[in-house]
């Protein structure tokens, strides 16, 4: 079964815009895994407005499944995840003023940087993955970095779903037979969502974990948190 990693990024927004503790980041994620997550997905960013660094600091010690940090590796970044050692490092290219992820790395022509990055991260003993597009070139270059894993970065497969699944996935399909192929594990997210989940996995192979915030935090207004965590295990399971 895939596994399902919570990204609890719009949890800390609700309680960025009023101040205080309301909702409660930490419990909330540790409710996550009680309700069935098998992970949980931080993003912080340079200006907090959302996963502040403490919040990364003080659920490190408290997470009893998967932990993944994912962002830019600027210096700060890269110190705070050295010094929290999570299970999983996901590098995303968003410049710091960005309102989301909204393209994967070119490994080509920051392959260097990467190599680097990602050299510090594997010698502290954390796996690594790559938010990546799905496109056979920057999975194999990909894989020459050293990184253990590939995202592959979902935007264009929800975008063209709801006209033609068979179509929209078919990169996405591609691209995992190519990352299998030359030893990479796979990852999956951006706008995936109740709709369109259950045949996305279906349809890309060794299929490992994907992380989902904002749609799945979005179905828990209506079904409440426990319901959808288990509306989202379900869609995983086949």
């Amino acid at each position: 079964m895939t596994r399902l990693s919570v990204n609890i990024n719009k949890i800390a927004t609700l309680r960025n815009a009023r101040g205080g503790n309301l909702p409660d980041v930490i419990r909330i994620a540790l409710d996550c895994e009680r309700f069935g997550a098998q992970g949980i997905t931080v993003h912080p960013r340079p200006d907090e407005r959302h996963i502040r660094y403490r919040d990364v600091t003080t659920l490190k010690p408290l997470i009893s499944t998967e932990f993944n940090i994912e962002g830019y590796p600027s210096g700060n970044f890269i110190a705070l995840v050295l010094s929290v050692k999570p299970d999983q490092v996901t590098l995303v290219p968003d410049p710091p003023d960005a309102l989301t992820s909204n393209a994967g790395w070119d490994a080509i022509s920051h392959f260097d940087f990467l190599c680097k990055v990602i050299n510090q991260f594997k010698e502290s003993g954390i796996r690594t993955s790559l938010f990546i597009d799905p496109k056979p070139e920057m999975i194999l270059q990909a894989a020459k970095t050293g990184t253990d894993r590939v995202e592959l970065y979902t935007e264009s497969y929800a975008r063209n779903y709801p006209a033609d699944p068979e179509k929209a996935v078919m990169p996405f399909t591609e691209a995992a037979r190519a990352a299998l192929d030359v030893g990479l594990e796979i990852n999956a997210g951006h706008d995936l969502n109740l709709q369109n989940l259950a045949w996305f996995r279906e349809k890309v192979p060794g299929l490992l974990e994907v992380s989902i915030g904002h749609a799945l935090i979005c179905d828990a207004l209506y079904f409440g948190l426990e319901n959808t965590i288990q509306l989202y295990l379900r869609q995983l399971a086949g």
